[in-house]
């Protein structure tokens, strides 16, 4: 829905070091996403009734010109099977894309791990408890069908004879054109030996391989990683997924800059005064002491998620909307990143960190990172991108904020005030786009007041069926398109970049549970602060 309204829209709150009264000025509280959606007993309307329907891929994908066409055989191997990754995204998101009538009229699910065992019914009930945690409650006529296709096999480092056993025996039963899809929901330290364990089954030449990130931990292992992985797949067969991608309103970022004529001419440097990319977490680790311990908030969410971001929103053009073209123009992004500044970055901790089960009592790792970057080439010379990120925060929130640069005179009298439009991406689940503009109050006098204009994605389009970032993600998969992936090429640069400010961080700044990170970080973005959730 796009409505505006010029009367009543409070001036957008801002974190910063100049806010008055020496405490935090918010907006109110951030609106609440809509209620999750439970599946119920049975199919909603509209979505699969017959769950034994093919996928014809009604709507081909990006990239893709002409007519859908059916999606191969797949087997699909989770490695790492029991693991929470594949609790809570990987198998409630292969089974609503099935409900759906995503999924190939032909599957096997291969659920994997040390811990699993032969018993395939095992397996199905590892299977339908996470469909019940995380996507609700499912009829068992519509489970009992879907659960045909599962099984498992163990396996482990030197002894993946059963695993490849199971997977040549349902790459044979679903007959000519079948494909293996590896997916590895493992921790980082594994993923080489998993991979070389794969490359003992046999089965590589037609398969897929998708990784979780992180994509190594500096610039010599992630060229380790990759010569790992190239050494048994090639890099058409490669799919390194960030899940940031998958999100309905990131890929909303493409569609807002190059199918519309109103925002493209003024997205550049003469135009555009900064861009925030801020993605503030309000829980803590929440018991994942190991995984921060070793990778930290930099590596997790800059060098990743943040990262990528600042490439949709940076990236010029693509000459095609398919994936050979986006990532030449993601690569050109990254290329013209200017080496962070060690002055202007601020890597925070949050107070009673180190109290935490599992963490050094003397631990230095950041919760928080706070930088400022600048893309140096011709469209975004001297326009700062400030990305901010971290645990324990005051809200969660996904949003990209671009400040424009105010009128040469200012010729109205009594302007609202020195706040400069901005136009601003809600990446949330319910997706929102809004600008804050100047408009007269209605009234015998002409006075500026302010206004925002805005479309809510979910409401402009009722009819549609929106999917979950790894729903989205794993169909381009099987589709084979890895448009919205990350290749070698953009992880090597990535690296090359953070490297140096790596070996020698800052050191990290204590904040409070609850507050926005450290008072250093307010600063960065000068006097302006960061843009706040607005009521």
């Amino acid at each position: 829905m796009l409505s505006t309204g010029f009367d009543s829209v409070p001036p957008p709150a801002y974190l910063g070091v100049t806010d008055r009264g020496g405490g935090f000025r918010t907006a109110g509280p951030v609106r609440p996403g809509r209620a999750a959606r439970t599946m119920g007993g049975l199919p909603r309307e509209g979505s699969r009734t017959a769950m034994h329907t093919p996928s014809t891929l009604d709507t081909p994908s990006p990239g893709l010109a002409g007519p859908a066409t059916p999606l191969c055989p797949q087997v699909v191997v989770v490695l790492g099977a029991t693991g929470d990754l594949a609790r809570r995204k990987l198998y409630p998101a292969l089974f609503h894309l099935w409900q759906l009538g995503l999924m190939p009229e032909r599957f096997r699910v291969i659920c994997s791990s040390r811990d699993v065992t032969g018993a395939a019914e095992d397996c199905r009930t590892l299977v339908r408890e996470a469909v019940r945690a995380f996507r609700g409650e499912v009829d068992d006529a519509s489970w009992s069908e879907f659960a045909e296709g599962i099984s498992c096999a163990r396996a482990v480092e030197g002894d993946a004879a059963e695993l490849g056993h199971a997977v040549r025996a349902a790459l044979d039963e679903l007959g000519p054109g079948a494909q293996p899809l590896f997916y590895l929901a493992v921790p980082p330290s594994a993923t080489e030996s998993v991979v070389r364990m794969i490359g003992t089954l046999g089965v590589t030449r037609d398969a897929k391989l998708v990784l979780e990130k992180p994509f190594g931990v500096d610039l010599h292992s992630a060229r380790c990683l990759n010569a790992a992985v190239r050494g048994v797949f090639e890099e058409h067969q490669l799919y390194r997924i960030d899940h940031f991608l998958g999100k309905e309103a990131v890929q909303n970022i493409l569609a807002l800059r190059f199918a519309n004529g109103l925002f493209e001419p003024v997205w550049n440097y003469q135009n555009v005064c900064y861009v925030q990319i801020d993605v503030p977490e309000q829980v803590d680790i929440a018991g994942r002491a190991e995984f921060m311990e070793s990778t930290g908030t930099f590596r997790d969410m800059i060098s990743t998620h943040l990262f990528q971001l600042l490439g949709f929103v940076a990236l010029e053009p693509p000459a095609r909307l398919d994936a050979e073209s986006l990532h030449h123009e993601m690569v050109k992004v990254f290329r013209a990143l200017r080496p962070p500044d060690r002055d202007r970055v601020v890597f925070g901790q949050y107070e009673g960190y180190r109290d935490e089960a599992g963490v050094d009592g003397s631990s230095v790792v950041e919760t928080f990172v706070a930088m400022e970057f600048f893309v140096d080439d011709w469209r975004w010379v001297g326009v700062p991108f400030y990305l901010r990120t971290g645990k324990a925060l005051a809200q969660s929130r996904r949003t990209i904020t671009l400040g424009f640069r105010e009128p040469r005179l200012k010729m109205f009298p009594g302007d609202v005030d020195d706040t400069c439009n901005e136009l601003v991406l809600e990446l949330t689940d319910d997706p929102r786009i809004f600008a804050d503009v100047r408009a007269k109050v209605p009234g015998p006098e002409l006075r500026l007041g302010r206004g925002r204009m805005r479309i809510d994605l979910l409401e402009e389009f009722p009819g549609a069926e929106p999917l979950e970032a790894y729903e989205r993600l794993l169909l381009d998969v099987m589709r084979g398109d890895p448009m919205l992936f990350t290749s070698t090429r953009e992880v090597e640069l990535i690296w090359e970049l953070c490297d140096p400010l790596l070996r020698d961080p800052p050191a990290p700044r204590l904040y409070p549970r609850g507050s926005w990170g450290p008072a250093e970080a307010l600063r960065l973005p000068t006097e302006r602060g960061w843009r706040l959730p607005e009521s």
